[in-house]
């Protein structure tokens, strides 16, 4: 079986994350796509909840015929002492799921980030890292068309302001996070 795997923060899920895994799993022969929320984040950076997070992604899941799923190995590889890196997560998966081939998604806005990344030369040996052309962002070797120029930073700063970002969220994850009182809603 061949799984694509997209982390982040999720915090909250939105189109660019939908699009990105529907655009994977419709052009680089993956079984499925695995959502994997931050369960802390490794530059400290503020979330809500991880079990609301994870819910969100759930939600946004069930859309998906079943190809699309949340995992919560990050949770898993933080009760084992991780600290959250990539190249933890990607240990721990391959040695959970031998069988299973893994890529790893990134956006092209990612790439700038990547030399401050723990191990990265090891994650390029351990998987096949597709880096998916993010509006805004160009670089060589991308894959597909420009994504949508949507982030979670945008959003809640959206929210903030008391705009509802029903264009950029799916319904059904804007209602989960009205429901449970998240980013102010």
């Amino acid at each position: 079986m061949r799984v694509a795997l997209l982390g982040g923060s999720f915090n909250p899920p939105h189109v660019g994350h939908l699009l990105a895994t529907q655009y994977v799993h419709a052009t680089q022969g993956v079984d499925e796509v695995w959502l994997m929320p931050a369960y802390q984040h490794p530059f400290g950076k503020a979330l809500a909840p991880f079990e609301h997070r994870i819910r969100m992604c759930e939600v946004m899941c069930e859309e998906a015929s079943g190809w699309m799923k949340t995992s919560r190995v990050e949770q898993e590889v933080a009760e084992r002492g991780g600290a959250g890196y990539t190249v933890e997560t990607l240990t721990y998966l391959r040695e959970r799921y031998p069988d299973i081939q893994f890529s790893l998604i990134i956006g092209s806005d990612i790439l700038k980030d990547l030399p401050s990344w723990k191990s990265f030369d090891r994650i390029e040996q351990m998987v096949r890292v597709l880096v998916l052309y993010r509006a805004g962002y160009p670089a060589p070797k991308t894959l597909g068309p420009p994504l949508a120029e949507v982030s979670s930073t945008k959003i809640r700063e959206m929210l903030a302001r008391g705009e509802a970002p029903v264009e950029l969220v799916p319904r059904r994850v804007l209602d989960y996070a009205r429901q449970a009182g998240l980013y102010g809603l």
